[in-house]
């Protein structure tokens, strides 16, 4: 043990915790340059506001008698206080321009400023969807240049650019997929749903009023093909599929499987939101897909999360497209982009699909999220077909370099199926002492990375879902390869002090339970006798 210093505090040496954290906090809670922040009802008074402003003229009342008779409560803080209550809260945030992503359910990857540029010229990010036809040309053709380059890279027949995100996405495939069987006047009610799919594909097909029924998947973690065949009948629907799947494999039975579905007179609905691992390699329309939505913000860099904005376009085939939604881009004989609205869409379904318009309506109130647009297109033309192949290839090659580093210390359930693609995928097998993949997950925030995809996909216990992509560099991989073999090491041989971590984060282990079933989500001001207690002293943060 080291001796104490002059302030009284000792270095704490315990195992798992590293040499220059202290045993003591400080005064402040401050940690160095992580500064501790209270809640900003803690750090402002609803007595007084950041601005002078006038007192208003008296006037009629126009509010029919709906006027505030309360104060507001709302923290009245100066305008340095605002900005450094909101830029210390950022500080807490981990983000792509911090660090590695390892999600595996969601790919996070690098937004390439160029993309950023684009899309804040003027045109682009100051037009209003209300405007006239007339004067956002330019957008209009961005909107169908991109489409072009959707349709070309999937080998499908048409697309529909108004879905907000991947759900919407795959509600749009499952409608169009709907409506085709309506045309032909065939009421089929199954939808038949893998494994190894996404979640919220049967959320989808349920939502649109089909009963879904599960197909199992094989010991190597893909689609069991005899029993999705033995399945089918006149009653379903069509198949959602995931591929690459959750499992991070390809599903090499894919065209043996829209085979069968279309025999039986089904489609075949494919969740693209891990296209990022073969664009540029396969085409899913060449797989006998039928709709397919793409994530632009997994595969072609668009920002993601922070609540959104989102873009899921839906790739459709010559026996859907006629049943996509409005509206929708084409360009006219003269060279002109048109957006293709209900009064012309006869029109224009004449001439592009050879028979009348049988959409099912549509998806959103406008045109699909052109900021989105701009920064998918900016990406493509900028990496050009080669750029692509090789980020899918760059992609692929470090899911299995991470998984090949990594399953002599964690177990990797289908490290026997062959080579990954995505994702790599482990579990908890194999760790003492009652630790779980929630440890481990825990730990990783000690060592500066954001935990890995927990618990999914189901089909495996205490899963570990890793995501690299292809914009981390080797360093960066092997700097996290470490940081998981050192956790790894440690729970296969029990180590306790996983159970509390994390330690150097601004907050500590949660009672998740507790937070999940007793949420504190409103603000009571400080406690009085008998009163609520604030949320620093209920524990919340």
């Amino acid at each position: 043990m080291t001796a104490p210093n002059q302030s009284g505090w000792r270095p704490a040496m315990h195992e798992g915790v590293k040499e220059n954290s202290y045993s003591r906090e400080t005064a402040t809670g401050n940690r160095g340059l992580m500064l501790e922040e209270a809640l900003i009802f803690e750090i402002g008074t609803n007595e007084t506001t950041g601005v002078d402003l006038p007192e208003p003229q008296a006037g009629a009342d126009r509010l029919g008698g709906l006027g505030r008779s309360e104060p507001i409560g709302l923290p009245g803080l100066s305008e340095p206080e605002t900005i450094r209550h909101y830029t210390r809260l950022s500080r807490q945030n981990y983000a792509i321009d911090l660090g590695l992503f390892p999600l595996g359910s969601c790919t996070m990857k690098h937004n390439p400023r160029l993309n950023e540029k684009v899309a804040r010229m003027p045109g682009f990010a100051d037009i209003h969807p209300l405007q006239p036809v007339d004067t956002v040309r330019g957008a209009l053709e961005v909107i169908n240049e991109l489409a072009h380059w959707l349709i070309a890279l999937t080998g499908m027949h048409g697309v529909a650019m108004t879905p907000k995100a991947g759900a919407h996405g795959e509600l749009c495939g499952i409608l169009c997929i709907r409506a085709a069987l309506e045309a032909r006047g065939d009421p089929r009610a199954v939808i038949l749903v893998p494994e190894s799919a996404h979640g919220t594909n049967p959320a989808t097909a349920a939502f649109a009023g089909y009963r879904v029924e599960n197909i199992p998947a094989t010991s190597e973690g893909r689609v069991d093909l005899e029993a999705l065949t033995a399945r089918l009948g006149p009653d379903v629907a069509g198949v959602m599929i995931t591929n690459p799947n959750t499992c991070g494999l390809f599903e090499r039975d894919m065209k043996a499987i829209s085979d069968a579905v279309h025999a039986a007179g089904g489609y075949v609905y494919c969740d693209g939101a891990n296209f990022n691992a073969i664009v540029g390699r396969v085409r899913p329309g060449d797989l006998g897909i039928d709709a397919m939505h793409i994530n632009l913000h997994k595969t072609f860099s668009t920002p993601h999360g922070g609540g959104g904005p989102g873009s899921g376009p839906v790739v459709l085939s010559e026996a859907l497209s006629p049943f996509g939604p409005l509206p929708y881009t084409a360009r006219t004989k003269d060279g002109v982009v048109h957006l293709v609205e209900e009064e012309h869409a006869d029109e224009f379904a004449r001439e592009h699909f050879g028979k009348p318009l049988q959409s099912f309506g549509r998806m959103s109130a406008f045109h699909g999220q052109m900021g989105m647009f701009t920064r998918a297109l900016t990406y493509i033309l900028s990496h050009g077909a080669d750029g692509l192949r090789q980020a899918s290839g760059d992609a692929v090659l470090n899911a299995n370099y991470v998984l090949r580093s990594l399953d002599d210390v964690l177990d990797a359930p289908f490290g026997d199926s062959g080579p990954c693609m995505h994702e790599a995928l482990f579990s908890d097998k194999g760790f003492a002492g009652g630790l779980t993949t929630l440890d481990l997950a825990k730990g990783m925030i000690d060592e500066g990375f954001h935990p890995m995809t927990m618990y999914f996909p189901l089909v495996v216990h205490g899963a570990m879902l890793i995501e690299p992509t292809e914009t981390e560099s080797k360093a960066g991989l092997d700097e996290l390869i470490r940081a998981l073999r050192s956790l790894a090491e440690r729970a296969r041989s029990g180590d306790e002090s996983l159970k509390g971590a994390p330690y150097f984060a601004p907050r500590h282990r949660l009672d998740e339970t507790l937070a999940a079933r007793k949420p504190v989500l409103a603000w009571h001001g400080p406690a009085t006798p008998g009163g609520t207690p604030t949320l620093s002293e209920q524990g919340g943060s």
